[in-house]
């Protein structure tokens, strides 16, 4: 069996430093994803809560922040149970703006499990489309 990857790539136009603070800000996060109470920093946990709801929707720990270039950190929501998985973004720039890679990887595998990577699929596509929005708003 193969493992469920989830692998995105999307293209801006703005600086590796801007496409940074989407990932990190909570400010920023809060505009395209879900808000964190304090910054995305390399070895601290985290959570994200909803933007309306206030409800926590993920959490785990950054496993490695280098500014600009690559942030990884686990990734578990509620309807993952026990599971952890893992969010990787690596920053290239490329001529007239940057180029982010989502990897997100460990997910629950099986046909049970299908439908939650049906829906997260789905979620990272619509995520990552307002942060495009708004990262070529500016």
């Amino acid at each position: 069996m193969t493992d469920a990857v989830i692998r995105k790539t999307i293209y801006l136009r703005a600086t590796k430093q801007q496409v940074w603070d989407y990932l990190t800000d909570p400010d920023k996060l809060a505009i395209w994803f879900h808000k964190p109470k304090t910054a995305l920093v390399d070895g601290e946990a985290y959570a994200m809560y909803g933007t309306e709801s206030g409800d926590k929707l993920m959490w785990g720990n950054v496993n490695e922040a280098r500014p600009h270039d690559y942030l990884e950190y686990t990734f578990t929501i509620a309807p993952m149970g026990d599971a952890t998985s893992t969010v990787k973004w690596s920053l290239e720039d490329v001529a007239g703006g940057t180029r982010l890679s989502l990897e997100h990887s460990g997910l629950p595998q099986g046909a049970e499990a299908f439908g939650l990577t049906l829906a997260l699929d789905k979620g990272w596509d619509e995520h990552l489309g307002r942060m495009r929005a708004d990262a070529h708003a500016e």
